[in-house]
């Protein structure tokens, strides 16, 4: 119900559009985050949305202005845009879903993931 896409290789200061699409049930009720992980490294947040209608966006620290979240409600897809993107950035990208947007950030707390994304910033 969760496909995540867009990931890819890229060079350092590059940019890549990640896109997280769900289908097979609204996902009104829920909000929508962006992971990433490391092999060894729990799941880390990096970006969300606490609604799909209405909600406030919430990025991690290290973003630092860098990265975008969007959603485009017509086509059931949360974007995200990178930019500026550093080898400390490589990881697989995942999207995932959880009913209660006060725990956005726990990657624990949420019912659904998408397959993930890798994502590989190198010269």
């Amino acid at each position: 119900q969760l496909q995540a896409s867009g990931g890819g290789l890229v060079q350092p200061g590059g940019s890549l559009r990640l896109s997280c699409r769900t289908s097979g049930f609204t996902f009104e009720n829920y909000a929508i985050g962006w992971f990433r992980q490391t092999p060894g490294n729990e799941r880390e947040f990096v970006a969300g949305i606490t609604g799909w209608i209405g909600g406030s966006i919430y990025y991690a620290n290290f973003v630092k202005g860098r990265f975008t979240l969007s959603r485009d409600t017509a086509k059931n897809t949360v974007h995200l845009q990178m930019n500026s993107l550093q080898p400390e950035d490589t990881a697989v990208y995942y999207c995932g879903a959880t009913p209660t947007p006060r725990y956005l950030r726990f990657a624990s707390k949420y019912n659904y993931w998408g397959q993930g994304t890798q994502v590989t910033v190198s010269s």
